[in-house]
C-alpha cells in the first residue's frame, strides 16, 4: 500500500491537521507505521488521548486502499503537502491542508494567480465591474481563483472560461458533487481550462463551517486577492482577512456609500488594509505586469433599425435596466426586450443579470 493512501485515510481523523500529520511521520518515519501503531506508542509520538482514541476508532470503519480506490472512480488526484505538485504558495500558508484533492490541472507555478470574491447578491455595478477586472487580468495572462458560489465567484469563472482564461474553483464539499448543483455545467467547462479543488475527500457531508475555511485555500493559492462587492458581513471579507493573515495583498473595488453591497469593501479600503482597484492594471502593476491593452476590434457597422439604434443611443458602460430604456424610448417594454435580445446575439449589448444591459463594443449604427 503507498503512503498517499494513509495520508488520506489520516487526514480524514478529527484532530489531526497539517502539524500532527507531520510530526506522525517525523517520529515513525512513514504514516503506514503510524496507521499500524499501537495506542501506547501512538502517545509516545506526542499525540493526547483525545486524539489517539479518535485515531484507533477511525481505523475501524476507514481503508486507505479503499480510500485510494475511491479517488480513482471520481477521477481525483490527491496531492500531499509534501508532493512536488501540491501548490507552493498555500504550503507557505499556516494550516494549509494536509492533502488537497484536485480535478483538472492545476496551473503552472509560475503564472500569476489571483483570487477574486464578492458577494452572492451582487448589483448591476458589480457585475459590469467583475466583467471588466477579468478581461483585463486574463488579457495580461493572470490566473483567477473563487469560490464556485453564486453571485460574483460564477461571474469570475464565466467571464475568464469566456475570455479564454485559465481559473480555479475551491469548493467548500467533496469534488464528487459540486454546490450549488446550478454550477455542475459551469464546472465542466471549468475542468477544460482549469482546476477545481478541495480539502475534503469524496462523499464530505457539507457543513457551514466549510465555507469559512476554504476561504483560506483561496487566498492561499493565490498572490493577492480582489474583494469585488461585498456587504458588511459578507464571507468575502473573511477571505480577505485571511489573505493578510497570510502576508498576501489585498485589493478592493470601491463602491457607492449608499449600497449595502460595497460597505465592507469600501471599510477595507477606509482601514488601509486593501489597495482601491479602479482597473485590472492597479492590480497587476503592482506584481511587476505591464498591463496589455484590451482588443476590443475594429468598429463594428450594424444593421439597426430605429429601436435597436435608439437602445445604443441610451447605453453605455453603466448598466440600464429594460424599463428605463421603455420608458425612456417611449416604446413598448415587449418590444425593447426583442430589440435587446437581438442585439446581444449579435454581441453588441451584454445583458449583466436582472435585465440591466451594458455596451459590449464600438459600433457604427446605420439605421435601416
Amino acid at each position: 500500500m503507498s503512503e498517499l493512501g494513509y495520508w488520506v485515510a489520516m487526514s480524514r481523523v478529527p484532530g489531526i491537521g497539517d502539524v500532527r500529520l507531520r510530526q506522525l511521520k517525523a517520529y515513525f518515519g512513514a504514516l503506514g507505521r503510524a496507521w499500524a501503531a499501537s495506542s501506547e506508542e501512538l502517545r509516545r509520538s506526542g499525540l493526547d488521548s483525545r486524539v489517539v482514541d479518535q485515531l484507533c476508532e477511525a481505523r475501524r470503519t476507514l481503508s486507505p486502499e479503499a480510500e485510494v480506490m475511491a479517488l480513482r472512480r471520481h477521477g481525483i488526484r490527491a496531492l500531499t503537502s509534501d508532493d512536488a505538485a501540491y501548490p507552493s504558495l498555500l504550503a507557505e500558508a499556516a494550516d494549509c491542508p494536509p492533502v488537497l484533492y484536485v480535478r483538472g490541472e492545476l496551473p503552472e507555478k509560475d503564472r500569476l494567480t489571483l483570487a477574486m470574491v464578492g458577494t452572492r447578491r451582487p448589483s448591476a455595478y458589480g457585475r459590469q465591474v467583475a466583467s471588466e477586472l477579468v478581461e483585463g487580468l486574463v488579457a495580461a495572462g493572470v490566473v483567477t481563483v473563487s469560490g464556485l458560489a453564486r453571485g460574483i465567484d460564477t461571474a469570475i469563472h464565466r467571464e475568464t472560461l469566456d475570455h479564454h482564461g485559465v481559473t480555479v474553483a475551491v469548493l467548500a464539499g467533496g469534488l464528487d458533487a459540486v454546490y450549488p448543483g446550478e454550477n455542475l455545467s459551469l464546472a465542466q467547462r471549468i475542468l477544460d481550462r482549469g482546476a477545481i479543488v478541495s480539502e475534503h475527500p469524496p462523499h464530505t457531508r457539507l457543513r457551514r463551517e466549510h465555507f469559512l475555511r476554504r476561504n483560506r485555500i483561496m487566498s492561499g493559492i493565490s498572490r493577492g486577492t480582489i474583494v469585488v462587492e461585498a456587504g458588511e458581513r459578507s464571507g468575502a471579507l473573511a477571505t480577505a482577512r485571511n489573505a493578510l493573515d497570510q502576508n498576501r495583498e489585498v485589493f478592493a473595488v470601491p463602491g457607492s456609500i449608499f449600497s449595502p453591497q460595497s460597505t465592507g469593501t469600501n471599510r477595507l479600503i477606509q482601514r488601509g488594509e486593501a489597495k482601491l482597484v479602479l482597473s485590472a492594471a492597479d492590480v497587476v502593476t503592482e506584481f511587476g505586469l505591464t498591463p496589455e491593452p484590451l482588443q476590443r476590434g475594429d468598429p463594428m457597422t450594424l444593421q439597426a433599425d430605429a429601436l435597436q439604434a435608439g437602445i445604443l443611443g441610451h447605453l453605455g458602460a453603466t448598466p440600464v435596466h429594460a424599463d428605463d430604456l421603455a420608458r425612456l424610448l417611449v416604446a413598448p417594454s415587449q418590444e425593447v426586450s426583442a430589440a435587446l435580445s437581438m442585439l446581444e446575439l449579435q454581441g453588441v449589448v451584454r445583458n449583466l443579470g436582472n435585465m440591466h444591459y451594458v455596451i459590449t463594443g464600438r459600433w457604427l449604427p446605420e439605421v435601416s
